[in-house]
């Protein structure tokens, strides 16, 4: 692999993990336009750890403060040293964030388990990476048109957030795209536009975080070498940038320009590979 093609495609990483214009879709796509062998699943895995290390600096007061206040977390703690056997408090857990974000992951997390070969196979094809550019934007567009734009992070209950992460199940298909569809839901719920964004990159962490460990082993065993260092941090630098510029742009714009942007890369796809 040339160093050139990890940087590409570590910046493509960066920005498609957050824009919802499908970060594995390009991943798919761009070697086969540009005559790149196949990077593979595991270097694509590697390239997540740059946008995680993204999305725990920009929001690392956020989850400092998620972290020190949850519920369950203190709960936990109380039972595991003190022994003292009270029970949750249902009230208390619908407010706790963490656990917000662990309800909306739990569909995710089944979905790449139980679809994991189809990832790394079957699903790598730019053909299906079009038709599913266009599926996603369709459904992007829909819902910031139809969503009420009413409703801030704070108003997130636990069975929005479920919702929300049956949608991110439609990301392991490449193309869909996980902020995409994440995003989608969070507009369709009422969310506004800032906060579906916000609340998207948030709930990336324990999905790019679970990726990243479970395929550790796999990509130490292929090594780290300068190409897969270069990428990684091509994926953080783009990847912070993508967070931070996305948040101000959402404050005066719709997602539009993401949907002209899908519908304009599935036609060029349908011309390159049909």
């Amino acid at each position: 692999m040339e160093i050139l093609q990890s940087i590409v495609l570590g910046i493509i990483q960066g920005l498609g993990e957050f824009l919802p214009i499908s970060s594995s879709g390009h991943l798919v796509v761009l070697p086969k336009i540009f005559g790149w062998d196949d990077q593979g699943l595991a270097f694509d895995v590697a390239l997540h750890f740059g946008t995680l290390l993204a999305i725990l600096i920009y929001f690392y007061e956020d989850w400092k403060r998620i972290i020190s206040k949850s519920y369950f977390l203190k709960q936990t703690g109380r039972i595991f040293i003190d022994r003292d056997r009270e029970f949750f408090k249902i009230n208390k857990l619908k407010e706790d964030t963490l656990v917000i974000i662990g309800i909306a992951t739990i569909p995710g997390v089944l979905a790449g388990l139980l679809l994991e070969d189809y990832a790394a196979t079957i699903f790598r094809n730019p053909i299906l990476v079009g038709f599913t550019l266009l599926f996603g934007a369709m459904i992007l567009f829909y819902a910031d048109k139809a969503g009420k734009k009413k409703l801030d992070t704070k108003d997130i209950t636990l069975k929005i957030a479920f919702i929300i992460g049956l949608f991110q199940m439609l990301a392991v298909v490449p193309g869909m795209s996980r902020s995409g569809m994440t995003i989608s839901a969070a507009l369709l719920l009422g969310l506004n536009r800032t906060s579906a964004a916000r609340f998207s990159f948030l709930l990336a962490t324990p999905i790019v975080l679970g990726a990243t460990i479970k395929e550790y082993s796999t990509f130490m065993a292929a090594g780290w070498d300068i190409n897969l260092l270069v990428g990684v941090l091509a994926a953080f630098g783009s990847g912070y940038l993508a967070i931070k510029y996305m948040l101000k742009y959402l404050e005066k714009q719709s997602y539009n320009i993401f949907v002209i942007y899908r519908i304009a890369l599935a036609l060029v796809i349908f011309l390159l590979f049909y």
